[in-house]
Formats: structure tokens, C-alpha cells, sequence
């Protein structure tokens, strides 16, 4: 239990403490104008009070990944406790916080069109095809499921049909897409976003008031049941709870609401911890409720997946309730993943097109082609693509971390704060790809040395880069320079309008 606490701890104080560092050293202005004023459009620019946003960015980066992933990753033991404190506080929250706050100083647009600006035209084209793909699925993926869920909840007829569900998924998925921000989706997700808080927090406390015996660091013994090692499976396994790129697409929705900058502490960094504290709630119940410990948590897996495991755990502390609020967290955490995956790819193009967004006509004609493709994806299987976008959701968090630090560069600051958790990242992500079976298979004896080597290779290049980088204070000195030399010239030279002498 005290690894749990400990872990908890390190997520409320690296929110209060190191959170505030980061702000600050990002350089926060609250007399900044922000877009949702300067481009207020009633649509996607429309400023919303902190809180909403919060509750609404919480909700649109959590979906089933704080759960599901969690549930998946306790089966390496306490070493999930580390990886997602740490994970979350100098890596996950980091990224989420410049994802937004990048966003609203470039007018809030989309994460492809940031990370060109920063890593260039052809990061951007990368980012672009990268974003949609993954939000695509995601979208797709999150029709399906909550349809499944909703045609076996015992009802009959219509209601028992999954082709039913999936209509009205997609109906409410267009709306969301479609209408402006404060139609639909600031009004019905954060009461599902404290849905998901309560649900959380209550597993969480009477996991402690019946003193489940949950595992310590110092438990050396405990190891992946099917024999998987920690390094990288681990860190690719828990992604939203500790780092996730997918939520550099969801940011710039929220930055596009963003009244001040100085709620941007709150909102991102705030959204992401909690989002933590959520999968490491849901790791330690999986860890310390089934009787055989984590063998007995991959029987229930490999029984019936991490929603079975949400049902028996929710039910066996919190009774009937808790069953029925795992019930609604399992089908709306998806559902409100799904719409601003979709609401995400909108904007891309439209940032892409620069084509206005307060016509419905421009809104519908990328929505609509949009949701074809998504509606035809559905037949497909994504028993195998799906295994995939684990490793696509943090290379893409990786691109994004490089992209912030080149950011700090460009602004004559420190970019460790930025640089290290890519550098980390890409170590993980490169370890991953070369040894898993969907990769290329190698042996842990060669894909370890030829990840850190990535990872080394990437940070010398990152640093021969940022030197070349003029930064914004030496850029603004140069250009006073020049302002005084032309003045000084003009003095001596005199002008038409002020002769000299």
C-alpha cells in the first residue's frame, strides 16, 4: 500500500509543485490575448470557464485508456506505480501541457501544423497523415465497442441489435462534429467526466478501507505472468495514464476555449495528472482484488478481456452501484473519445485547406467524407491493426516532445524539461518496434543497444539543430540593432521628410 501512496503522492505534488515550474518557465501571460477571443467564432473558438474545460479535456483524453491500459499494465507489478507517476508528472503532463499552450500561441491550430513550424514541412506532411490515421481508428474503434456493449446489456429486440447502437453512435458522433463546441459537447461531458472521477475515486477508497493487499515496490518477485519483459512492453502498455500522443490531437480542441493562459496549468497539466491518478487507481485494483494476484488477473483477461475485469472489480467493492456506474464509465469513456477523435480530424483539414469553419456548408463538406470512410472501416477487423496503434500513439507523443523542445530553443530557454522525456521516448518507442512480434521480431539482446543508440542519435541531432536556431531574444536584439543602424543612417544620410543638419 505504501508504493500506492507514494505514487499518489508524487502526482499531486508534481501537479502543484513541478506544474507550476512549467508554467512558468514556458512563460504563461495572462495579459495575453488568447484565440477563443481574438478568433471567437461561435463554432470551435468560443472562451469557456476553466473548470468546464477542464472537466471536458479530462474526459476527451481519457476514454478506456486509463482503465483498460492500466488493468493491462498491472500485470508487470508495482513497477506500473512508477511508470505512472513519473510517467505522468515529467512526461505525459509536460507533453499535454505545450500540445495546448503551443496551440493557443499559434491561433489554436491543429498539432500537425505545430510540429511543422518547429521540426519543418516535412514533419508537418508526416504529422498530418499520422493524426488522421490514428484518430480515424480510434473513432471507428469506439463506435464498435460501445455498440457491442449496449446490444448485450440484456435487452430485447431492436435494442439487442448491435447494427442499431452503431446508428445512433454515429448519428450522435456527426452532431458532435458538426455543431458548435457549446451545443453539445460542453454541455453533456463533464457530468460524464465526473462520472468517471466518482467511479474512480470510490473504487480507490474502499480499496483501501478493506485493505486489499496490494503490492510493494520491494515485492522482487512479482514479474509479467506470461513471461513479457518490462522493458518496453510496460511503457507502450500504459499509455493515457502516463503518456499519450493521442492527446496532442485532443488539446487544441480546448485551446481553442481557452479564456486565459494562466488556466492552462489547470486545464492541461491538471487533465493529465488526473488522468494518472485514474490508471493508478485501476492498477492497483487489479493488482490486489483477484485471489492468485496477477495470475489470477491474466485468467480474467485472457477470460474475457479489461472489461471483464472492470465488472468484477466495480461489483466485488461496490456492489450493484458500482456495477452500474462501471457499466456507464465503460460505454460513455469511449463515446466521448470517439466524437473529438472525429471533431480532431475536422480540424486538421480544415487547418490543412485553411478553409473557414463557420459555414456548416465547409463543416459538412469535410465531415461527411470523413464519416464514409469511417462508417466503411467498420467492417473491417482491427484484430491486428489495433495492435499497432499502441506503438503509433507514442511515436507520435515522441514527435511532439521534439517538437516543444526545438519550441524552447527557438525562445532561448533550458529545453531539458522537453528533450529529455523524447529522448526517453524515443528509446522506448524504437525498443519497441524492433523486438515486438507486430515489429520486427528481433532479440532483446540487439533491439536494447539499438534503441538507446535511437535514442543518443536523436538527442545529438536534436542539439546540432537547436544551435543553428536563432532564438527569439537574439533575433529581437539582432533586429534592434539593425532598427538603431537604420536610424543612425537615416541621421546621416537624412531623409526626404527630415533632412539631416
Amino acid at each position: 500500500m505504501f508504493s500506492f501512496l507514494g505514487a499518489l503522492a508524487i502526482l499531486i505534488l508534481g501537479y502543484v509543485f513541478y506544474g507550476k515550474w512549467v508554467d512558468r518557465y514556458f512563460g504563461a501571460d495572462p495579459d495575453r490575448t488568447t484565440p477563443a477571443h481574438s478568433l471567437q467564432d461561435g463554432v470551435d473558438f468560443v472562451p469557456l470557464p476553466w473548470h468546464r474545460i477542464f472537466l471536458i479535456q479530462f474526459l476527451n483524453i481519457a476514454g478506456l485508456g486509463p482503465i483498460f491500459g492500466a488493468i493491462m499494465g498491472a500485470l508487470y507489478g508495482p513497477a506500473a506505480f512508477l511508470w505512472i507517476a513519473f510517467g505522468c508528472v515529467l512526461g505525459g503532463a509536460v507533453h499535454d501541457y505545450f500540445s495546448g499552450m503551443l496551440s493557443v500561441r499559434h491561433q489554436g491550430q491543429s498539432i500537425p501544423e505545430i510540429v511543422g513550424h518547429y521540426l519543418g514541412e516535412g514533419s508537418r506532411k508526416l504529422m498530418r497523415g499520422f493524426s488522421v490515421i490514428l484518430l480515424v481508428l480510434v473513432g471507428v474503434v469506439f463506435m464498435m465497442g460501445p455498440a457491442g456493449l449496449l446490444a448485450n446489456l440484456g435487452m430485447e429486440g431492436v435494442f439487442a441489435n448491435k447494427s442499431f447502437w452503431l446508428a445512433i453512435i454515429i448519428t450522435y458522433y456527426f452532431c458532435a462534429t458538426v455543431l458548435p463546441i457549446d451545443k453539445v459537447i460542453s454541455r453533456i461531458y463533464p457530468l460524464f467526466g465526473l462520472t468517471l472521477l466518482i467511479m474512480a475515486f470510490g473504487i480507490g477508497g474502499t480499496m483501501l478501507v478493506k485493505g486489499l493487499p496490494i503490492p510493494e515496490l520491494t515485492d522482487t518477485h512479482l514479474h509479467h505472468p506470461g513471461g513479457l519483459p518490462t522493458w518496453p512492453l510496460l511503457f507502450i502498455t500504459i499509455a493515457c495514464g502516463a503518456i499519450s500522443g493521442f492527446h496532442a490531437t485532443q488539446s487544441p480542441i480546448m485551446s481553442r476555449c481557452l479564456a486565459n493562459e494562466a488556466y492552462g496549468r489547470h486545464v492541461f497539466f491538471g487533465a493529465m495528472v488526473a488522468e494518472g491518478v485514474v490508471a493508478l487507481i485501476w492498477a492497483a485494483a487489479a493488482m490486489s482484488f483477484f485471489p492468485d494476484g496477477l495470475v489470477g488477473l491474466k485468467a480474467v483477461l485472457d477470460q474475457g478481456g479489461a472489461g471483464l475485469v472492470v465488472k468484477d472489480v466495480s461489483v466485488g467493492l461496490m456492489g450493484s452501484i458500482g456495477g452500474m456506474l462501471a457499466i456507464l464509465g465503460v460505454i460513455a469513456c469511449p463515446v466521448t473519445s470517439g466524437d473529438t477523435a472525429f471533431r480532431s480530424v475536422r480540424l486538421i483539414f480544415a487547418d490543412a485547406m485553411k478553409l473557414n469553419q463557420t459555414s456548416v456548408t465547409n463543416r459538412l463538406m469535410l465531415a461527411v467524407p470523413i464519416f464514409a470512410l469511417g462508417f466503411a472501416l467498420t467492417f473491417i477487423d482491427f484484430n491486428i491493426v489495433w495492435r499497432y496503434f499502441a506503438f503509433s500513439n507514442q511515436a507520435l507523443a515522441t514527435i511532439v516532445l521534439w517538437a516543444a523542445a526545438m519550441y524552447m530553443a527557438h525562445q532561448g530557454k533550458a529545453h531539458w524539461l522537453v528533450s529529455l522525456p523524447a529522448t526517453f521516448m524515443t528509446a522506448v518507442c524504437t525498443t519497441y518496434i524492433l523486438m515486438a512480434p507486430e515489429g520486427l521480431g528481433w532479440a532483446s539482446s540487439t533491439a536494447w543497444p539499438l534503441g538507446l543508440v535511437a535514442a543518443a542519435a536523436s538527442l545529438v541531432w536534436f542539439l546540432a539543430r537547436a544551435r543553428t536556431v536563432p532564438s527569439q531574444q537574439s533575433q529581437q536584439s539582432q533586429q534592434s540593432q539593425q532598427s538603431q543602424q537604420s536610424q543612425q543612417s537615416q541621421q546621416q544620410k537624412g531623409t526626404p521628410y527630415e533632412p539631416a543638419g
